[in-house]
């Protein structure tokens, strides 16, 4: 009872099929969490929800407990999701119509109430906390699916009912959330999508899933099943906490995580020690993700080889804009050619032609028609890389607010019984932990340099939350950290990644990480589904950073 073992075998709605089974027959465990929800995720859910109203849950999940649901039973393990998605009561029927087909007993508990009435959107839903988990687990459930709660809650809920916890317990739910932030995303904890993947022992082949191992005052030990590839050390640990996360403070609504009290120590191999989480009271109000069909829209893609490419491109410009006209246009020039070389592919750039529109005949084949119809009279070697085809719908999402006693977080238990959460009574500011830390900016490096690329010297993680990128980098040793928190401010990160400079953006110092975390606004437009960057989601991005050449301290051994 001193240890709960969670694992998590879904980061996303496509996640590695195999995940539960390998989770399941790898070892110990005692609850086995699966997210596969995304801002994204919820808008496909809502279009399937819109072709059969009895959809809109994760129908893969389904799939995968066909395979384990047996073994889960006989062990005793625990499987929490939110896999629900829009239809939570949808999927908890047809898991308990799964067991009768496979003759296993099940008890299915499923929590509710996150739908929020919005007449003029796809979808609103409301991002509830954990105690509804917890009910179920408390009522005997073998299997909890939820709709939209945090990703951290799937962990949490577990924690809350084998430990007891009470909504003042914060420092326990505060460590916990942590620890459900770091499994949530797979095995993106255990050495997926890290910055050094070739030092990794397997060379980031096939990363195995997480496991936290929680203890009742909220601390954690983030591992792995014996055997499997990756590994889990205070830098892999150290991605994954920087990843989607703004300032210090991680709103959640059970609690608000201070990320500037977390410690990680390396306890042995694939063995890193979370600890020294605090929290604070929650704040009254509970995020909302709403989702609307923007419009539609289409692409088209010129390649561009030689000489001239500017001139070509301005050519095509044109002559797209006399055909469909120039409103809901976007043209954007890859220059990935490279001069003299012998070879047409290392000799071309890419041209990017994007059409939105709210009229579905415009944005659709009448745009594709136009640009196809320029084969044999545009610029010299004109050609496509896509075919001529019909425009897609794409959604909008947006992030708003609503009082926590305002949405009716509803635990329904195994026997039917429906149980209300009731909200937290004491929530809390946000105090000035929001407020931005810069660094100083002022005359020239005092180091002795040498030219490299800045990977050398630092991690990097990024992603998207709506419109808005995050974008985490951390030093790798002691040494490097006074360096990198005074050397790369907001104006350097404008220099090195231009596409910032006119954005507002956000700089919070991590010492305890050694690292900073940058929230730039505004980068993804409005929102993944809308985006036509080449880069939609933003995962790249720290990527891009770490590859850019500047002046490192020589001091500093790579």
């Amino acid at each position: 009872m001193s240890v709960l073992r969670i694992g998590n075998a879904s980061g996303f709605y496509g996640d590695r099929f195999a995940a539960w089974r390998e989770m399941l027959d790898g070892g110990e465990l005692d609850v086995l969490t699966g997210d596969y929800l995304a801002e994204l995720t919820m808008l496909i859910l809502g279009r399937d929800r819109m072709r059969d109203p009895s959809l809109g849950y994760a129908k893969t999940f389904l799939r995968q407990a066909e395979g384990v649901l047996g073994t889960a039973l006989e062990r005793g393990v625990k499987l929490v999701t939110n896999a629900g998605g829009l239809n939570p009561a949808g999927l908890a029927d047809a898991i308990r119509s799964l067991g009768d087909r496979l003759g296993l007993q099940v008890r299915v508990g499923y929590v509710e109430g996150d739908a929020i009435q919005r007449p003029d959107a796809l979808t609103a839903n409301a991002y509830l906390g954990a105690f509804g988990i917890a009910a179920c687990l408390d009522a005997g459930a073998d299997v909890v699916v939820t709709g939209r709660v945090t990703d951290a809650s799937l962990a949490v809920g577990p924690a809350i009912a084998r430990f007891g916890w009470t909504r003042d317990d914060l420092d326990a739910l505060a460590g916990a959330t942590v620890a459900g932030h770091l499994i949530e995303c797979g095995a993106q904890v255990t050495g997926g999508n890290f910055s050094f993947f070739t030092e990794l022992p397997d060379g980031g082949h096939r990363p195995g899933f997480p496991i936290a191992e929680l203890q009742a005052d909220g601390s954690s030990v983030l591992t792995k099943h014996p055997g499997t590839g990756g590994a889990v050390t205070v830098e892999t640990v150290t991605a994954q906490l920087l990843y989607e996360v703004g300032g210090p403070d991680y709103l959640g609504p059970d609690v608000v995580t201070r990320l500037d009290t977390v410690r990680l120590e390396q306890e042995g191999p694939d063995r890193v020690r979370v600890s020294g989480v605090r929290g604070t009271p929650p704040p009254d109000t509970l995020k909302v993700g709403v989702n609307n069909l923007g419009g539609f829209r289409n692409s088209m893609t010129f390649v561009l080889c030689g000489l001239d490419i500017p001139a070509k491109a301005a050519l095509v410009r044109a002559q797209i804009e006399e055909s469909v006209g120039a409103e809901g246009l976007e043209f954007t020039l890859a220059r990935t050619d490279h001069p003299d070389t012998g070879d047409t592919e290392a000799a071309s750039a890419l041209l990017h032609v994007h059409l939105r529109d709210g009229d579905k005949s415009r944005a659709g084949r009448a745009f594709s028609a136009a640009a196809v119809e320029l084969a044999l009279a545009s610029y010299p070697g004109c050609t496509l890389t896509t075919l001529p085809g019909d425009a897609t719908p794409y959604g909008v999402f947006t992030a708003d607010a609503i009082a926590q006693d305002a949405v009716e977080h509803v635990a329904v238990l195994p026997s039917g019984e429906r149980v209300p959460i009731p909200p937290p009574t004491v929530t809390g500011g946000l105090e000035g932990a929001l407020v931005q830390h810069e660094a100083l900016t002022g005359g020239p490096s005092l180091h002795a340099t040498r030219r490299g690329p800045l990977g050398e010297l630092v991690g990097a993680r990024s992603g998207d939350k709506g419109g808005d990128a995050n974008l985490g980098v951390w030093a790798r040793t002691d040494a490097t950290w006074p360096w990198l928190r005074d050397w790369l401010t907001v104006e350097r990160l404008a220099e090195l990644l231009p596409e910032t400079a006119a954005l507002t953006v956000e700089r919070y110092e991590l010492p305890n990480l050694r690292a900073v975390n940058f929230v730039i606004r505004g980068l993804l437009g409005q929102g993944v589904a809308a985006s036509t960057r080449f880069d939609p989601q933003a995962k790249a991005l720290g990527e891009l950073l770490r590859s850019r050449v500047v002046d490192l301290p020589t001091e500093v051994p790579a």
